[in-house]
């Protein structure tokens, strides 16, 4: 079958009402689907649409400051993707990204979630309203907390989520709140100030403020607190980077990260998959962010076990280097997860498709509350509706949701004990 050139794909999405701003600058590929761009789009001169698995929803603008490349990418309603290149991403109702943007796979915006200009994200999940500043690297995160676009969860401009290992990994996913509490939008935002930095894999609590110019390195679980700081400690001391001295703490939070994004799953496909659903949210928008959720699994699972498959040699060298004074409870660990590898998949993937033990009675009580509301309201406002439901319906989401996180953590550490 022929198909139509950037030239006539141009006049067809003309034709229809879509908005294309000096059109000779602007290429459309040979394989974008018109019927997937909404009249009222608007593209701005010298930008590129490509991929079949692009989307763009009624409202949506692309490349209003500079040109932007958008390739298999989902923009909903009035998302304003600004100048940069973005790639196999999801952005929900009102979302927006200034101009220099690196925006790469994996990566979800909701609704009203922002990023500056000159930002460069991969692997990364923003809930409504979360806000990144400008000049900053933040791959390999989940960032939830705040309430609306004047209470937000925010990272300051020149902020960098340190995400790679001097061993070459990428072990090293942050959670930012968590899932649970999270999607009922109901928590204190998280702050984190500019020009300073994360050292993944890191867990911080609603709440939590670190100053501006701190490089955060240590987890902090307890709500509302400040964690300031100055530069590291100088030295120059003997180091190797071919064994690892302590892998339980970093697979755990790699673990109950996965298990995070596996209930965020369980919430797209039961709440927005079915009660919201509508012109503001159409199903194949829906399909495209269970496909983003299932390849940000599959990438922190695929992360976890090119990790695992260097502890054998890891495990030897740290012998020889330790002797005798090698712990043996570190040598099983590694020894457990090499041998096992190949399991991961098994315990994690098969409960992102299945369900764990959650309990079933928490979920019915408040997808029922969810239905209550959208009948009463309509489907158009999903953060209206979930921040309006009763406190004891939000708080059995919750709950759900933990639910499922704990199912998940449950069925880790009985396939992998040296890990409880």
């Amino acid at each position: 079958m022929k198909h139509d050139s950037s030239e006539g794909l141009r006049n067809r999405l003309m034709e229809k009402g879509v908005v294309i701003h000096c059109p000779q600058s602007v290429y459309i590929g040979e394989d974008v689907d018109p019927e997937r761009i909404d009249a009222g789009v608007v593209i701005h001169g010298g930008s590129r649409i490509a991929g079949k698995r692009t989307l763009l929803c009624r409202g949506a603008q692309i490349g209003r400051e500079t040109p932007a490349t958008v390739e298999d990418c989902l923009a909903g309603p009035d998302v304003s993707l600004k100048g940069g290149c973005f790639s196999n991403a999801v952005f929900l109702d009102g979302a927006s990204v200034g101009s220099g943007a690196h925006v790469r796979e994996g990566t979800i915006f909701e609704e009203h979630a922002s990023a500056a200009h000159t930002v460069g994200v991969k692997q990364t999940i923003l809930f409504p309203f979360a806000t990144l500043g400008s000049l900053i690297n933040f791959c390999d995160c989940l960032l939830a907390g705040g309430t609306g676009p004047k209470n937000h969860s925010e990272v300051g401009s020149a902020f960098i989520h340190f995400n790679f290992t001097p061993q070459q990994d990428k072990i090293t996913p942050s959670l930012l709140g968590d899932v649970p509490a999270g999607v009922m939008l109901n928590q204190p935002p998280i702050f984190l100030g500019g020009q300073g930095g994360l050292v993944g894999p890191a867990r911080l609590a609603f709440g939590v403020v670190t100053a501006a110019g701190t490089i955060c390195r240590t987890d902090e679980n307890r709500v509302g607190r400040l964690i300031f700081g100055g530069p590291a400690k100088s030295g120059n001391i003997a180091y190797n980077q071919s064994f690892y001295r302590n892998i339980k703490q970093a697979v755990n939070k790699n673990a109950h990260y996965i298990a995070n994004l596996i209930a965020l799953k369980r919430w797209y496909a039961e709440v927005r998959g079915g009660p919201f659903i509508s012109v503001r949210f159409p199903a194949v928008l829906h399909a495209g962010l269970m496909e983003n959720i299932d390849a940000a699994i599959s990438e922190r699972i695929s992360r976890l076990m090119k990790f695992a498959a260097k502890l054998e040699i890891s495990a030897e060298a740290y012998r020889n280097a330790a002797g005798s004074g090698a712990s043996e409870t570190l040598l099983a660990q590694k020894r457990a997860l090499f041998e096992n590898q190949g399991r991961m998949e098994d315990v994690f993937l098969s409960g992102s498709q299945t369900v764990f033990k959650e309990d079933v009675y928490l979920r019915k009580r408040f997808l029922d509350a969810v239905e209550r509301a959208v009948d009463l309201h309509g489907k158009n406002d999903y953060v209206g509706i979930i921040q309006n439901l009763a406190p004891g319906d939000a708080d059995s989401g919750t709950a759900w949701m933990r639910s499922v996180v704990d199912g998940v953590m449950e069925t880790w550490t009985s396939a992998f004990p040296d890990f409880a």
